[in-house]
């Protein structure tokens, strides 16, 4: 017995012992503005001692006491660093700051800084205010030219449609909260601001799919928005003929503070179009973070937002030439009547997050929103059909008068509940969730319109006056959502190179249709060791669209044609099938630092629902009839094409075609090609690169559409012309840190001041949001061409403090 004891006493000596030896290292790995870096690898130099960073940053190493050794701190996109150890005596903490290496894209380009996952790619917007825009420097404009497979086919619109899905299929989250965007909006002229606030944003990640299972249930992509939390006083003001925005952040210790005011006001863009009137559009949007760390380890944040969208418009003429050389046409318009819509929106969430570990934390998410729309109009016109045989010579083809007139009302609250959480342990992390949400939409729709052809209403019938098209709706609903979410990350390297897996599974239920979905996702990422210039990655995943009241809008018409709207309790969430393939190389060209990106694509979709888009605004079918898929290939070489400024250009092939009745028709987001330049330059023989030079270029395809009408309506046969547009801007730096006027007490507080002008559409190419459709005297329909805004000048003042 006391042999026994003697040996369990000597082995329990012994493992305290060998414990006892072990010291522990830990610290945070960051680049040189303090941003933490995910992923880095922290080795023991010369052993197989090693462990990766974190998102935060963190890390941690047992090594032997009173050994001495040397840290290499690596991470793809920056310099190697070492920490030399003469001795370690007990446990350390050691924090290390990385600089990048020349492949590292500058200001506003995708880079390969910090990767949060195998198919997100980083947007670094830091001067984004100073982009030749139209729609006043937004984020979604970046994405649409910087993004792989994003498609923007209108200035006057935030939306964009991304491998061949449309505006509804992409998610965007704010902080972990889903954003929602107005239903009612028809044309970009109604659009006013998008809920992200650019001087907000601290952090912007996006993937055009095969995205992991935290992001939720759409088909086409995710944008992921990180909004700032300042370390110190910070503020800027912005200043244009588009509108104005100012924001303000601030940190006392425990409470930091960040809160944006934004303006729009575009009637001088609006001008510009075929359509003649008084408009007045107007966008308010108020927006504040905050948060405060209750106790060392529990934090408590707050995100706030209030939007106030009108658009006020009295239309008087218009006059819209179209047709061939050989057979040219014009339409002219002579109105009475006008427009009143207002979009209102509130929003808040508030998440308390506690750190259980430095590897582990879980939070409590609570957020609720409430959307009120109302589009009211009344507008009657009278036009005329002519060819036009000469300059001065017209041939009426076809007259008539119409009668629009629309009493829309749509409520949305929606209310949600989350508990979030993650833990990393040694090369894994994992990430879990739980859900609930509750919506509730009320809606009340009136709409007709009269469309009158030589005497005769359309269509004509001689016992009944019909109207053109006619939508009646008095829908309430409740529902209710759960869902959830576990996946895991594993990180490792060997002597081949490299590697990341992400796989998880995420599920929902829906009481509106009693439907449970299930949607499993993984994604792999390669980066040989031989040659770390190249990543390689490939992900697939089944990925739902879940049905947000517009899909399962059903329309049925009485004896008398007019259109009821009812909600179809069959419906189901439609699916795609994705398979991504792609890869980074980095290199350099003429001493410039360059980066070409490459992915293959394929999506399987089926339980689609058909829809029409006209401008913004999209129609469903309301029913799971048909079935489809997308295919193509998306290009991007990101550098410095000029030295010190970074551009990028990107070419997408695609095909997206789905099968209606046994027809394989095209889709409507079936754009065949699409080339995005954005160019930086500075202008030479001037010191510290104060004017610099923006160019913005889009050619696109054009996308398909058809005659109104009937289920014909979504059999599309005839396609948009090409989108083509070119902007250009130039700012020229007043004010910077190195400015002597900076010595007066006043200016020594402002960092810097910009002016600039901007020209929209620079060859005034008259481009086309959709078609309005007219007979003439032998009842043949004209699709007669919506165009957008045409050349336009713009001047800005940018001021940061």
């Amino acid at each position: 017995m006391n042999t026994r004891f003697i040996f369990v006493f000597f082995l329990t000596w012994v493992s305290f012992s060998g414990f006892s030896q072990q010291a522990r290292i830990s610290g945070v790995v960051t680049d040189t503005e303090g941003i933490p870096l995910e992923l880095a690898t922290v080795q023991v130099e010369k052993s197989t001692t090693g462990a990766f960073t974190d998102e935060k940053g963190r890390y941690t190493l047992n090594i032997s006491k009173n050994d001495s050794c040397v840290l290499v701190f690596s991470c793809l996109g920056y310099n190697k660093t070492k920490r030399v150890i003469p001795l370690v005596t007990g446990d350390m903490n050691i924090n290390v700051k990385m600089r990048k290496t020349d492949f590292e894209l500058g200001a506003v380009t995708i880079t390969g800084k910090r990767q949060p996952s195998n198919m997100m790619t980083n947007i670094q917007t830091d001067r984004n205010r100073l982009n030749v825009d139209a729609t006043g420097g937004s984020i979604e404009s970046l994405v649409i030219t910087a993004g792989m497979g994003v498609s923007g086919a209108s200035e006057l619109s935030t939306q964009y449609s991304v491998r061949g899905g449309n505006y509804n299929e992409n998610i965007v989250y704010v902080n972990g909260i889903e954003v929602y965007r107005p239903i009612l909006i028809r044309s970009g002229q109604q659009e006013g601001l998008s809920f992200i606030n650019p001087d907000l944003t601290a952090e912007v990640t996006f993937s055009s799919g095969g995205f992991e299972a935290r992001y939720g249930d759409k088909m086409s992509s995710v944008l992921d928005v990180t909004y700032k939390k300042p370390e110190q006083f910070e503020g800027g003001v912005t200043g244009s003929l588009l509108g104005g925005n100012v924001y303000l952040g601030s940190s006392s210790g425990k409470f930091t503070q960040i809160t944006g005011l934004r303006y729009k006001r575009g009637t001088t863009l609006l001008n510009t179009l075929d359509t003649k009137g008084d408009y007045n559009p107007t966008a308010i949007d108020l927006q504040t973070y905050m948060t405060y760390a209750l106790m060392p380890k529990l934090n408590l944040s707050f995100l706030g937002n209030y939007s106030d969208n009108t658009y006020d418009f009295n239309p008087t003429e218009r006059e819209t030439s179209f047709g061939t050389m050989a057979e040219p046409r014009k339409f002219t318009v002579y109105y009475a009547g006008a427009e009143r819509d207002r979009f209102k929106t509130l929003s808040g969430a508030a998440t308390l997050k506690y750190d259980i570990t430095e590897h582990a934390d879980v939070a409590l998410q609570v957020s609720a929103f409430q959307s009120t729309e109302q589009e009211n109009y009344d507008i009657a016109g009278e036009y005329w059909l002519s060819n036009v045989l000469s300059e001065d010579e017209k041939e009426i083809t076809g007259t008539g008068t119409f009668l629009n007139h629309a009493r829309n009302y749509l409520k949305t609250d929606v209310m949600s509940a989350a508990l979030n959480g993650s833990a990393g342990f040694s090369q894994n992390t994992v990430r879990w969730s739980l859900a609930y949400q509750r919506e509730k939409n009320r809606d009340r729709i009136r709409e007709w319109e009269l469309q009158d052809s030589m005497g005769y209403s359309l269509p004509y019938d001689e016992e009944t006056l019909r109207v053109y098209s006619n939508l009646l709706s008095k829908n309430d609903i409740t529902s209710n959502r759960f869902s959830g979410y576990l996946q895991d990350t594993y990180r490792f390297r060997t002597e081949k190179g490299f590697f990341s897996i992400t796989a998880g599974i995420r599920g929902s239920y829906w009481n509106f249709n009693k439907e449970f979905i299930f949607s499993p996702r993984a994604s792999f990422r390669f980066i040989p060791s031989r040659n770390e210039n190249f990543n390689f990655r490939l992900a697939t995943g089944i990925y739902y669209q879940a049905p947000f009241y517009k899909e399962f809008r059903t329309v049925t018409e009485d004896s008398l044609g007019n259109g009821h709207v009812n909600l179809n309790r069959q419906i189901k969430s439609q699916r795609s099938i994705h398979f991504v393939l792609g890869s980074d190389y980095k290199f350099n060209f003429d001493s410039r630092p360059f980066k070409f990106t490459t992915e293959l694509y394929y999506k399987k979709m089926d339980n689609l629902v058909p829809y029409t888009v006209n401008n913004v605004r999209i129609d469903y079918y309301g029913s799971n009839v048909s079935h489809g898929y997308s295919t193509g290939i998306d290009m991007k070489l990101f550098g410095q094409f000029v030295s010190g400024a970074d551009s990028w250009i990107g070419l997408s092939l695609m095909q997206a075609k789905q099968y209606i009745d046994g027809k394989k028709v095209p889709m409507p987001t079936d754009q065949l090609y699409n080339f995005t330049f954005y160019f930086t330059d500075y202008a030479p023989y001037i010191p510290d690169q104060k004017v610099q030079v923006n160019l913005r270029a889009i050619w696109a395809g054009g996308i398909p559409f058809s005659v109104p009408g009937g289920e014909s309506k979504y059999i599309r046969s005839i396609r948009t012309r090409p989108y083509n547009r070119v902007d250009i801007g130039m700012t020229y730096r007043l004010l910077d840190e190195n400015s002597l006027i900076r010595d007066n007490s006043f200016w020594r507080y402002i960092k810097n001041i910009w002016v600039g002008v901007d020209l929209f559409n620079l060859f005034d190419i008259g481009n086309v949001s959709s078609y309005s459709w007219f007979a003439d005297t032998g009842g043949i329909l004209y699709a007669v061409p919506d165009r957008l805004t045409g050349r336009q000048l713009n001047i800005k003042l940018v001021a940061e403090f």
